[in-house]
């Protein structure tokens, strides 16, 4: 049974860290490209990173480039985001997701997706 488990999230303050993870079950997370997005209230799920299969490059939009790091752990099937710097406009659930092709920016492109973690950056 294919199953992607997003977790990690929680409250932070301004500046602060968190390391969220896509763990993956009944498939190999090394042979799919990887995305993270969030949503905030009211607002459209963004793009915030994305890894292609089998290391391949990874790609971050403005927003967040220089402080989110995304990574690979195919011994674990995991996929990690790393956050630093967080400010009150990271507030948002954030999702993994996978796709078959390579990264794209857009969610309808991708094809099975964890359900979520909540994120949080007090002021």
């Amino acid at each position: 049974q294919v199953r992607l488990v997003d977790s990690g999230g929680g409250l932070v303050q301004v500046g602060g860290s968190l390391r969220l993870s896509c763990a993956a079950s009944g498939f190999t997370l090394d042979d799919y490209t990887i995305g993270w997005f969030r949503q905030a209230p009211g607002k459209e799920r963004e793009a915030v990173s994305c890894i292609n299969s089998r290391g391949g490059k990874t790609y971050y939009p403005d927003s967040v480039k220089g402080r989110f790091t995304i990574s690979r752990d195919n011994a674990k099937n995991t996929v990690y985001l790393q956050m630093n710097s967080l400010k009150p406009e990271d507030t948002a659930v954030y999702y993994c997701a996978f796709r078959y092709l390579r990264c794209s920016s857009y969610p309808r492109e991708y094809n099975y997706w964890g359900r979520g973690t909540q994120v949080t950056v007090s002021s």
